[in-house]
């Protein structure tokens, strides 16, 4: 057996379904498709408290992050309500050296992170998976992204309802409020989700998402938006963005089958993201890394078989995926202009943001 443990993707669930494995001893390969895994991101890298303390996350190097203990929600007309709870706060980070960092914890854990080498296809071998030019390993994951080729090649379920999201990036830039999140709810610009602008180790980040219809596919307009609101969230005029991210986000919950006959799919390949706040840092770190361990203690140690404990562990979001719902459901802005400041939305709100 080449590997006791195939990975394929490197970002923030497949580095902890990798680090966790191979502090317990296991043999890990991870596949990363880019050659820099700082390249091409489709994440806002914001991380909450819950991450920053409870995971490997909590040593991120001071310069990669910057604490944010506020929420600023704007309605749609841009009146704001100021969100936050006692203790809570979320990270903004420099993302694209998050992952580099990432990798860097890896290779120091003896993981064999083989960049620029993509997943093509795997088949069932006996008791193993062989992956086409890589080996044979007695377990195989999927953390590669929404569109997960693992979930396709190997017969697993795939994530069916989607946001699309797009970000800039605006290096060096600074808002006049720097010391929160600006969230905004538009209808027009947003459906089905919202817009957002924070400040960042590096600069500013701004960003829309949007529900995405595949049969009425639409790009979100995010130079109006920001136009629409930029000067109300901080935003200085005329800059020119650096990068831009954008991609599929996950938003109807688990999918199943999520794991079997040796192969497990975690993070976006396996729906781990909220379907209300789209956030899927935390979720998808502590899901990977349950799953890295159940690998090795069944390997180990003959524990439990670790596709019924990932299953298990795949948070289920009901309560959040009924909050979605309701908000695709809800086709106007007046409700948010009028309503925005009432104490049970912003009651409502607070749990969103801060659980």
């Amino acid at each position: 057996m080449d590997h006791d443990l195939i990975i394929v993707g490197a970002s923030f669930a497949g580095a902890a379904c990798a680090i966790a494995a191979a502090q317990s001893g296991l043999r890990v390969c991870v596949l990363e498709r880019k050659r820099d895994p700082g390249d091409t991101l489709r994440t806002t890298g914001i991380i909450v408290k819950e991450a920053a303390e409870r995971t490997l996350l909590g040593q991120l190097p001071a310069h990669l992050v910057r604490r944010v203990a506020e929420v600023r929600l704007y309605a749609p007309n841009l009146k704001q309500v100021a969100l936050a709870a006692p203790g809570c706060y979320f990270l903004t980070t420099d993302t694209p050296g998050v992952m580099r960092w990432l990798a860097a914890q890896m290779r120091a854990h003896g993981v064999d992170l083989r960049l620029a080498t993509p997943f093509r296809d795997a088949r069932r071998e006996g008791d193993a998976w062989h992956v086409e030019g890589v080996g044979r390993a007695r377990y195989l994951v999927g953390a590669d992204g929404a569109r997960s080729r693992v979930a396709e090649r190997c017969g697993l379920g795939r994530v069916r309802g989607f946001l699309y999201g797009i970000e800039y990036e605006f290096p060096h830039a600074r808002l006049a409020e720097p010391d929160a999140l600006h969230c905004f709810i538009s209808k027009r610009y947003a459906p089905g989700y919202i817009g957002w602008i924070a400040q960042n180790p590096t600069g500013v980040q701004a960003g829309l998402a949007l529900r995405h219809d595949p049969a009425h596919a639409r790009v979100p307009d995010i130079d109006g938006f920001l136009l629409r609101v930029g000067r109300a969230g901080g935003l200085p005029l005329r800059l020119t963005p650096g990068t831009t991210r954008a991609g599929l986000i996950p938003c109807s919950g688990p999918v199943y089958p999520l794991a079997r006959d040796g192969v497990i799919l975690t993070g976006d390949a396996a729906g781990i993201v909220s379907p209300v706040t789209a956030g899927g840092i935390r979720s998808a770190f502590e899901h990977a890394w349950t799953v890295g361990r159940a690998i090795a203690s069944h390997l180990r140690d003959g524990g439990p078989p670790p596709e019924a404990v990932a299953t298990d562990a795949a948070p289920r979001f009901r309560t959040k995926r009924a909050l979605r719902w309701a908000y695709d459901r809800l086709p106007f802005d007046w409700p948010f202009d009028l309503l925005l400041s009432a104490p049970p939305i912003r009651w409502a709100a607070e749990r969103v943001y801060f659980g």
